[in-house]
């Protein structure tokens, strides 16, 4: 899953003195403390919280800097909470064609435990476009964005699956063994910059967005610079869902990638198909984007108070950057049910050699039963080691009739 950001035409007005904090839109720590520990959620690198709204039933968030808006999935949800909406916005979805729907829900309550949104604005959309539980494989039901970020330093430790959040005028200017990084911001969005080695093409120097809702690595825009070019082994492949629609384009890899003083080897690079909505990013002037899968190998501290990030590596710096090296996309039907089915295969890869088919259910892997797999497990399988023989126990309907059928096949690297 590869999450796409779109425009959100709302602003909310402070009306209060930033002195009296209890009343300025915002996230604050309950008690008076120097800091306080989130535990989070970690599935693909993406970062998931359980949420509370104006006192209700707890939900899974994704945190994401990519995002200006609280927003809430589904008006359904909204409706069984008692949120009341006050207008209703259409926004443009990330492939530049579809129009979303989503109702402003103003002065709302978010909890997170030790922490607490107060005098909330919430966009709730009134169809799930996301769908992300297909692509996770646990329920997501919303997005915290900026609001979350704005006053307070937040630190994302991938290591160990946990948020610390700083008050802002208790942190250190620069914690012990971490760097220092000035962001800039758009549209209340973070960038950062770094420069691209290509393995053809010259060096790149620009500007990326800080993304933690998208568990790609670096995604480049060909459309922000002809500089930018296709690695000679690539795959076109789709990227991802949207809000409004999938993403397509290449897979492939760039030579190295560095921010400050940190050197990202060998990192598997999206490079997504021009779209109506590319304007929109040629004018914030960004090169692309840094998302989860590369963010996850440091420890980083995003402050946008002082317009800073640090950072230092993670236990996983040097992990290699792996991609699938079946051709299989595999999708959840709903957690609830726990099923699993085939979504796409690309041509000429192990998997459509074997004769896997889109639509085909997974009920076995290895001989497991699928009901002992998690989602993430799958996906780090098919791409855990060149040469690795899978065998999938699979039913497809053939003839109106569901016949079980046994396929194998050997992992082979694709880029």
């Amino acid at each position: 899953m590869s999450l796409r950001k779109f425009l959100i035409p709302i602003s909310i007005l402070l009306f209060f003195s930033l002195e009296s904090w209890a009343q300025v839109p915002g996230f604050y720590m309950k008690e008076d403390k120097k800091k306080t520990l989130i535990p989070f959620q970690n599935h693909n690198n993406l970062i998931i919280l359980p949420v509370s709204i104006n006192g209700g039933e707890e939900m899974n968030f994704l945190i994401d800097t990519g995002v200006k808006s609280n927003i809430l999935f589904s008006k359904s949800l909204g409706d069984e909470l008692g949120l009341y909406y006050t207008r209703t916005l259409n926004l443009m979805g990330a492939d530049g064609k579809t129009v979303l729907t989503a109702l402003v829900s103003p002065n709302n309550t978010i909890d997170l435990g030790p922490v607490e949104g107060t005098i909330q604005a919430i966009l709730v959309l009134t169809e799930d476009f996301l769908e992300l539980e297909k692509v996770i494989g646990v329920p997501i039901h919303g997005i915290l964005g900026y609001e979350f970020f704005k006053y307070n330093p937040v630190k994302i430790n991938y290591d160990v699956n946990y948020l610390t959040f700083y008050r802002a005028d208790r942190m250190k200017r620069k914690p012990f063994g971490y760097r220092k990084i000035d962001l800039e911001f758009d549209n209340y969005k973070p960038y950062v910059a770094g420069t691209v080695n290509q393995i053809e093409g010259p060096d790149l120097n620009g500007n990326f967005l800080i993304d933690t809702g998208a568990n790609h690595g670096l995604l480049l825009n060909r459309e922000t610079s002809e500089e930018i070019v296709l690695p000679p082994k690539n795959i076109e492949t789709d990227l991802g869902r949207s809000l409004g629609g999938d993403l397509y384009g290449y897979a492939g890899r760039v030579e190295k990638y560095s921010i400050g003083k940190l050197k990202f080897k060998k990192v598997v690079t999206s490079y997504p198909d021009e779209t109506e909505f590319s304007s929109i990013i040629i004018e914030s002037g960004r090169l692309g984007s840094l998302g989860s899968e590369l963010l996850s190998r440091m420890q980083i501290i995003i402050d946008y108070p002082r317009e800073q990030m640090y950072y230092k590596k993670g236990s996983g710096f040097h992990a290699p950057y792996n991609y699938d090296m079946s051709g299989l996309k595999v999708r959840m039907t709903s957690a609830e049910n726990g099923r699993y089915y085939v979504s796409s295969v690309r041509e000429n890869t192990p998997a459509s050699r074997a004769g896997i088919k889109a639509g085909d259910e997974i009920i076995a892997i290895n001989l497991l039963p699928v009901e002992y797999w998690e989602l993430a497990e799958i996906n780090d399988l098919l791409r855990s080691e060149e040469g690795k023989e899978i065998h999938f126990t699979i039913i497809r309907n053939i003839r109106n009739s569901l016949v079980e059928l046994k396929k194998s096949f050997i992992l082979k690297k694709q880029l």
